[in-house]
């Protein structure tokens, strides 16, 4: 092998490994993409069951429990949404409104309870610096107490 062909052979494997090294770290990113899409969706229906299971009526029936709000919700969300920054995640809460389900912010049995976690990722790598990606996800269920 000349000095010439050894050269060749590093020049191809820089090329070769940059290639590899861009689609490596491509990977990772939408691993964790799509790891905030699916805490994103959870966050919102753990908020939406908070909300149901803590209605109104909880102190009534359960000792210790409290009736939820929009911000113990919140509260409740960004404290179970582990690996993304909590100050990120936007949280809003909406009660149905009807002639059974006076008394906001606290509504009783059988009103829907509305949940919307929001987030935008964020790219680590700098070769991928992707636009920033909104997500969003409701989730909506009725007021078990």
């Amino acid at each position: 092998m000349t000095h010439a062909q050894r050269g060749q052979a590093l020049v191809e494997f820089t090329l070769v490994s940059m290639v590899a090294l861009l689609v490596l770290f491509g990977i990772i990113e939408l691993g964790r993409a799509l790891y905030s899409y699916h805490l994103v969706s959870n966050a919102a229906r753990l908020g939406t069951r908070y909300a149901i299971v803590n209605g109104s009526d909880c102190a009534q029936t359960l000792s210790g429990c409290s009736a939820a709000s929009a911000d113990t919700i919140s509260s409740y969300v960004r404290a179970a949404s582990p690996g993304i920054d909590p100050a990120a995640l936007t949280v809003s809460t909406t009660w149905s409104t009807g002639p059974n389900c006076a008394g906001a912010p606290y509504q009783g049995a059988g009103c829907t309870v509305t949940v919307t976690a929001s987030y935008t990722f964020s790219s680590v790598v700098p070769l991928l610096n992707l636009a920033h990606i909104p997500m969003s996800s409701t989730s909506s269920m009725i007021v078990s107490q």
